[in-house]
C-alpha cells in the first residue's frame, strides 16, 4: 500500500463522482489581439495598397501579414483557458475555446497523483503544450497551482488548473480506494 502524505480529507466526506476545474490567463487575450492587427494589416494591404515596387512585394506583405496574425491569433487562443474533467476511469484535458489540443489519460496508467503550489511558464519554456524529455509533458496556462499525474511509463503530465488539490485527493482515491466498512468486517 502506498503512502500519500497530502491524502487529506475527512473519511465521512463523500467524494464528487465527476470533478472539474479549469485556469485562464487574460494577458493572452493581448497577444490575441495582435494576431487580429496583423490579419487586419494584411487586408488592409491587400485592399487599399499603392505599392509602385511590383506586385510580388506586396503579394508577400499580404500573405505574411496574415500567416503571421493567423498563427500568433490561433495559437494563443489554443491556451487562454484548459478545462480539466475527471469523470470515473480518466483525466481530460481541453485547452481552449474549441478544446483542442485534447488528451485523455486513463487513470489505469496513473501510478499517482501530486499537487504542486506554484509552477511557472518559465519551467516548461513558456505557456501552451509543452514537453521536455527529462520532465514530460504539460499544459502551462497561467503561474499557479498545478496537477502532476505520475504515469506508468514514468513521465508526468502537469496541468496548471484552479483547485488542483481537490484533483489530487480524488485521484489518490480513485487509485487506492478504502475498503467499505462492510467489507472490511467480512
Amino acid at each position: 500500500m502506498r503512502e500519500h502524505p497530502r491524502n487529506e480529507g475527512h473519511p465521512t466526506e463523500a467524494l464528487p463522482e465527476t470533478w472539474t476545474g479549469r485556469a485562464s490567463n487574460r494577458v493572452q487575450w493581448l497577444l490575441a489581439a495582435v494576431g487580429a492587427a496583423c490579419v487586419a494589416l494584411g487586408v488592409e494591404l491587400a485592399v487599399d495598397s499603392n505599392w509602385t515596387s511590383g506586385s510580388a512585394a506586396l503579394l508577400m506583405s499580404v500573405v505574411g501579414c496574415v500567416a503571421a496574425g493567423l498563427l500568433i491569433l490561433f495559437g494563443t487562443l489554443a491556451f487562454v483557458h484548459v478545462a480539466v474533467r475527471l469523470d470515473g476511469d480518466c483525466v481530460e484535458v481541453r485547452c481552449g475555446h474549441m478544446g483542442v489540443p485534447r488528451r485523455r489519460i486513463q487513470l489505469a496508467h496513473v501510478v499517482d497523483a501530486v499537487f504542486v503550489p506554484r509552477v511557472t511558464p518559465r519551467q516548461w519554456g513558456g505557456w501552451g503544450y509543452r514537453w521536455r524529455p527529462e520532465k514530460g509533458t504539460a499544459v502551462v496556462v497561467r503561474r499557479g497551482e498545478a496537477l502532476v499525474l505520475k504515469l506508468g511509463d514514468g513521465m508526468d503530465f502537469t496541468v496548471t488548473v484552479d483547485d488542483a488539490e481537490s484533483a489530487v485527493r480524488i485521484i489518490r482515491n480513485r487509485l487506492n480506494p478504502l475498503p467499505d466498512a462492510d467489507t472490511a468486517n467480512a
